[in-house]
């Protein structure tokens, strides 16, 4: 175990697993070397079924330069249809080619429309549209570009595999390995990690320090004009004049100034609340997710430099069970089915895990969320009182509230890794993040794991 890069440590990863040097090398030099493909649990009808019946046209896209969210407006402009009637089970980012199901309420296959950097084929028809529960997993082939020292990806793989408490050996496919199951660093924001600050600031109450979290914190990584508006509205809170010097693609940063300026006297708290809440309801959310994940990280860190294992539990532990309609070979975690390790069951769970159909679990702390019991107790209760939280203080208004959940502390997958050049092939489970393994692999600035 040795310490992790300061932005990292920033969000709560506070170490790799991994002693091994990195290989250096940054991802992402081409959208070919990384390339994204859902794991999905969606059937389908044929594609001549009635459309009463089953009105949402369901399709796959291989897209290359489109993020998700682009896509469906792009394809909502072609069909004039509302952005409402397109969904789907995954957000994937644009700088990959990525492969993922769409489904069009009301669409004919002859409607879809031609649309450069996408391939589109059809599959047929459903009576519901696309849900992020439709999908499991996705798998991964991530081509590093300009690795120091490629060799040293073989240590690291044969640490991960002893990390991830896996006996099985190599195979000509590959081996197993595993990590802990940090939030990623695109989470809380790559260049400007401050979104579970923001988070942090509403689940205390501070409206005003959510606002100038999110407005202020000016970093070496942006424009020298943004951290000059960013300066600014730190120290005058002039919201009007803040529009002006914000630039345009900074939309969030003006809906807040906006809602600011149009405040009449001091504002009060109630006024930085309605500013926050301007913004999309899925933004706020992420607000408060982000704190969730931040101390859901801080409590992986605290539990590797207590030495406890992820791989198996100890006394007072929350597991939960695989979910056995996982396709493949995919280990997804079932957090829906929890299950306290008291004395009696430490031996049984301990041998479901050994299995792949058990999972040790931290919290996302919520309104609702039960806390573990013995050491992971402890842990978790430090890290609220070390960030002034406690669960009551989820219950919120609006998008903000959070009854919360619990979440596996290890993700395991098999490997497949060739040298020339360095390329890693996997498959991880809905919410576990790829760049959570491969900063283990490059140990890098997290910029340059896009």
């Amino acid at each position: 175990m040795r310490p992790a890069h300061p932005t990292e440590q920033a969000v709560g990863m506070d170490h790799y697993v991994t002693d091994a040097d990195g290989v250096g090398g940054h991802l992402r030099e081409d959208d070919e070397h990384f390339r994204v493909r859902e794991l999905e649990r969606f059937d389908t009808e044929p594609v001549d079924a009635t459309t009463d019946a089953y009105p949402h046209l369901v399709f796959r896209a291989t897209l290359s330069g489109w993020d998700t969210n682009d896509f469906a407006s792009r394809l909502s402009d072609a069909l004039g249809c509302s952005r409402e009637r397109v969904n789907w089970a995954g957000t994937k980012d644009k700088y990959a080619v990525t492969t993922q199901l769409f489904s069009v309420y009301g669409a004919d296959p002859g409607d879809l429309p031609d649309v450069d950097g996408a391939d589109l084929e059809v599959l047929g028809r459903a009576g519901r549209s696309l849900e992020f529960g439709d999908l499991a997993g996705n798998e991964f082939e991530l081509v590093v570009s300009d690795p120091d020292a490629p060799e040293n990806a073989r240590e690291i793989t044969d640490e991960l595999h002893a990390f991830g408490g896996l006996d099985s050996d190599s195979d000509s496919d590959g081996v197993s390995v595993g990590v802990p199951n940090f939030f990623g660093q695109q989470r809380f924001g790559s260049r400007r990690p401050v979104t579970h600050e923001v988070g942090l600031e509403i689940v205390r109450g501070d409206w005003k320090g959510a606002v100038m979290a999110y407005l202020g914190n000016p970093t070496d990584a942006e424009p020298e004009s943004t951290q000059d508006a960013r300066e600014f509205v730190e120290e005058t809170e002039d919201w009007q004049e803040a529009i002006e010097r914000f630039p345009n693609r900074l939309r969030y940063e003006r809906s807040l100034c906006h809602g600011m300026a149009e405040v009449d006297g001091e504002p009060e708290p109630a006024d930085f609340r309605a500013a926050l809440e301007r913004l999309p309801s899925n933004l706020q959310r992420l607000f408060v997710h982000a704190a969730q994940s931040y101390a859901f990280n801080l409590m992986l860190s605290r539990r590797l430099e207590r030495g406890l294992p992820f791989d198996e539990p100890v006394e007072g532990d929350v597991a939960c069970f695989s979910d056995t309609d996982a396709p493949g070979d995919l280990e997804l975690p079932d957090t829906d089915r929890l299950q306290r390790v008291d004395e009696r069951r430490v031996r049984s769970v301990r041998r479901h895990c050994e299995r792949g159909r058990a999972f040790v679990t931290a919290p996302l702390v919520g309104t609702e969320t039960d806390l573990a019991d013995g050491e992971q107790g402890e842990i978790e209760r430090e890290v609220l009182e070390e960030l002034g939280l406690e669960q009551s203080d989820f219950d919120l208004p609006g998008e903000f509230h959070s009854t919360g959940t619990r979440r596996a502390i290890l993700v395991r997958t098999h490997l497949g890794l060739e040298t020339e050049p360095l390329t890693l092939e996997f498959a991880l489970p809905k919410g576990s993040y790829a760049t959570v393994l491969l900063r283990e692999y490059l140990k890098v600035d997290p910029v340059d794991l896009g």
